[in-house]
């Protein structure tokens, strides 16, 4: 494997400057924690983009089956604390401050108690590693909007670089993999990374499926193994659009019928057991499974593993530091820490002509 030391000056979007940070912006999408809140939590996710009522009725049925509580925020919670552990040990003195996209605390919220806190230049973690609009851009445009809301005086705010390819989240999901394989006599098990769906058209504008093959590369190069497929979950667009394929559930049915019966599901593209966690894998894949009468684990997502937790203080360390080191493992550099303004586009919406 390759590591990559400092990417060259002449690269306009990498930031080679040391800054000096009086905190930790800590952003993620967020989730209902309670009843009432689900509706809310849903419409938010959703506005602009015409999804019908039913729909929603749906899909706020996966929470009410955990009683309107999705686990995101109090997981977020605890990889903060940790966090915070890890800046200690290190002697970095950094408070973390956590805003959500689409429910409390708000992003807006949280950056208006960060100018009353009289914070200047904050770094930014985002819990998304691989870039297309929903899991980068937007977040970029979430952070620009509250700054703009809360006007002068409100912080600076950069935005750590995607993560997929560094070795602390490579190692991180690795072990966890390992865990997983404990539960097995065979050795020849199929492992199934699996990611959220997007659409065509946003995947088609960013890198997405590029940097998840690679994560899954990296991993199973690390656990020794071949024998993997990426698969896409969580798919909640309208049937006229084309989003990543094959469909978790679809793929299990064509293993199945191939006469692979053991495999480990690997959600890759989420660094917390969350909602799409629980109930598309831990309920659906797992009903399936059974249906099928094949054995099937699902590994845990990376959490609070040391080495993850580690690495965020390095994605911290680096934008403090001059030229620093910006680590990574395989075929591609360390991704850029300042986005091209054409990066990550959303996908356009489709004519629907005289319909």
């Amino acid at each position: 494997m390759t590591i990559y030391g400092a990417i060259s000056k002449d690269a306009p979007q990498v930031d080679t400057a040391a800054h000096s940070y009086d905190a930790i912006l800590f952003m993620s999408f967020g989730g209902p924690e309670g009843m009432e809140e689900v509706m809310p939590f849903l419409e938010r996710v959703t506005a602009g983009r015409n999804v019908p009522r039913n729909r929603l009725e749906v899909v706020a049925e996966h929470y009410y089956h955990f009683d309107g509580v999705s686990p995101i925020n109090g997981q977020n919670r605890e990889l903060i604390a940790t966090l915070e552990e890890e800046l200690e040990q290190h002697d970095i003195d950094l408070p973390i401050y956590f805003g959500n996209r689409n429910s409390d605390p708000f992003i807006t919220d949280t950056i208006r108690r960060m100018k009353a806190d009289g914070i200047e230049r904050a770094a930014a973690f985002v819990t998304a590693g691989y870039s297309c609009y929903s899991g980068c851009r937007q977040y970029r445009e979430n952070i620009i909007k509250a700054v703009e809301e809360v006007g002068d005086g409100a912080p600076v705010i950069d935005k750590l670089r995607m993560f997929y390819n560094h070795p602390g989240f490579i190692t991180a999901q690795a072990d966890r993999v390992k865990a997983a394989l404990q539960n097995f006599e065979s050795d020849d098990i199929h492992l199934v990374f699996t990611a959220h769906s997007i659409p065509m058209g946003m995947a088609n504008n960013s890198d997405y499926v590029v940097q998840l093959e690679e994560s899954c590369r990296l991993v199973a190069e690390e656990l020794g193994t071949e024998n993997y497929t990426l698969a896409y979950q969580s798919r909640s667009g309208p049937p006229h659009i084309p989003w990543l394929e094959p469909d978790i559930l679809d793929y299990m049915k064509s293993l199945h019928e191939q006469g692979t019966d053991e495999l480990i599901i690997i959600p890759i593209g989420f660094i917390s057991d969350h909602m799409e966690v629980l109930f598309d894998l831990d309920i659906e894949a797992l009903e399936l499974a059974e249906e099928l009468g094949m054995h099937m684990e699902r590994a845990d997502t990376v959490g609070t593993h040391p080495a993850f937790v580690t690495m965020i203080r390095q994605l911290i360390e680096e934008r403090m530091t001059t030229d620093p080191i910006r680590l990574c493992i395989g075929s591609r550099p360390a991704n850029w820490d300042i986005c091209p303004v054409d990066c990550c586009l959303p996908a356009k919406r489709p004519s629907r002509g005289g319909q």
